[in-house]
C-alpha cells in the first residue's frame, strides 16, 4: 500500500489552507447564508461566527448561525484529519472574542484512516434533499448506526418512530406551522428575507420536506402528515442544556450523522424552523420523552431512482445548499 508522505511544518501550506477552506464553505448552513469566517494560522485554524442578517422572527434566539458553525467545525476537523493531522478543539476559547466559536490545533502526524477519509469525501456530495424518499426503507442497523455517529461530546441523536411518536411529532408540526403562517409580521420578515434567494425558498412549501411555512403553504391534515412522516425514518439532535455551547455541538453532530448518511448512500435534509417555537420544543419533550433539548431534526431515506446498497456495500463506519429553516 501506497502511503501519502505527511506534512510536518508547522504552518499550513497555500493548498492545505485551501483544503481547509473549501470543506468549511461545503457545510450546511440556513439558507447557505455561511455565517462564519475561517483564520489559519500556526499548526492551527479559528472559526468564528460572523454577524450578518438578524431574524428575530424567524430564529429569535440565534440558534441557527451557531448550528451552522457546528457543522463548519465537524468539517474542518474532518479536513485536518484528512491532511494527515490529530487534532485537538477548543469551544469558546477566549472569553474576550465571544464570536470565536472554536480553535483547532493540528497535533502530531498521522495516516488519516479509512472511516475518515470517507466521511471527508461525503462532505462534497452532500446536497439537501427536499422531496419525497423512495420506497426503500432504512434498516434499524442503519438508523442506529446514524445515531452513534452524533459522537460522544455533549450531543446525541434518537429516532422517532412508532405510531405514538410520529403522530405527536405531525400534531406539533402542523400546529407549529399553522402559528407561522397566520403570523403577520413574521411573514413579513420571511418574504423579505427569501425574496434574495432563488429556488426552493420560493417554491410552494408541503410538509414535512419542504421549506419555511409561508401564508401559500398547503398543510395536509395529522393522518395525511403521520402517514408521510412513517415513510421516512426520522433523528432529532438533542442536547444536555440549550446554550451557544450546546447549539454549537449540535451542529457537528447534525453534520456527522449527515455524512454517515451520505456514506450509506442516503440522501436528507434537515427541519429547524418549528423548533424555534417554545411550545413545540416543550411538546416535543413531553410527548417523545426526550432526555434533553432538541436542536433540530434529520429525515433520511433513499432517494427515489435509488436501491439499498448490499450489506457488504455499506460502508459501516460512521453544492452547498443548506437547511431550510
Amino acid at each position: 500500500m501506497q502511503h501519502r508522505a505527511m506534512n510536518t511544518a508547522t504552518s499550513w501550506s497555500v493548498t492545505e489552507a485551501g483544503v481547509l477552506t473549501g470543506a468549511v464553505n461545503r457545510a450546511p448552513s440556513v439558507h447557505n447564508t455561511q455565517p462564519w469566517s475561517l483564520q489559519t494560522g500556526e499548526r492551527m485554524a479559528e472559526l468564528s461566527e460572523r454577524h450578518g442578517i438578524v431574524l428575530p422572527l424567524h430564529d429569535p434566539e440565534g440558534r441557527e448561525p451557531i448550528l451552522s458553525c457546528g457543522a463548519a467545525m465537524a468539517n474542518l476537523d474532518l479536513a485536518m484529519r484528512a491532511l494527515g493531522r490529530d487534532t485537538t478543539t477548543m469551544l469558546f476559547p477566549e472569553l474576550a472574542r465571544p464570536s470565536l466559536v472554536a480553535r483547532l490545533h493540528a497535533d502530531e502526524p498521522r495516516e488519516a484512516t479509512a472511516a475518515e477519509m470517507d466521511w471527508y469525501t461525503a462532505i462534497f456530495r452532500r446536497r439537501s434533499y427536499r422531496a419525497p424518499f423512495g420506497p426503500h426503507r432504512l434498516t434499524g442497523h442503519t438508523v442506529r448506526t446514524l445515531a452513534d455517529s452524533a459522537g460522544g461530546d455533549g450531543a446525541r441523536a434518537r429516532a422517532i418512530d412508532g405510531t405514538a411518536e410520529l403522530r405527536a411529532l405531525a400534531e406539533l408540526l402542523l400546529c407549529a406551522a399553522e402559528l407561522l403562517r397566520d403570523d403577520r409580521a413574521y411573514q413579513r420578515e420571511l418574504v423579505a428575507w427569501t425574496a434574495q434567494f432563488p429556488g426552493p425558498l420560493r417554491e410552494p412549501s408541503t410538509l414535512p420536506w419542504a421549506g419555511p411555512v409561508r401564508e401559500s403553504s398547503r398543510l395536509p391534515d395529522v393522518i395525511t402528515l403521520t402517514e408521510r412522516l412513517a415513510a421516512e425514518r426520522l433523528l432529532v439532535v438533542l442536547t444536555p442544556e440549550d446554550t451557544r455551547r450546546d447549539h454549537l455541538l449540535a451542529g457537528a453532530a447534525m453534520q456527522r450523522i449527515w455524512l454517515t448518511a451520505i456514506c450509506h448512500g442516503l440522501v436528507g435534509s434537515v427541519l429547524t424552523q418549528p423548533l424555534h417555537l417554545r411550545e413545540t420544543r416543550a411538546g416535543l419533550i413531553d410527548k417523545l420523552a426526550l432526555p434533553g433539548h432538541p436542536q433540530a431534526i434529520l429525515r433520511f431515506g433513499y432517494p427515489v431512482t435509488a436501491r439499498p446498497l448490499p450489506r457488504e456495500a455499506v460502508v459501516t463506519h460512521g453544492d452547498r445548499e443548506g437547511f431550510p429553516g
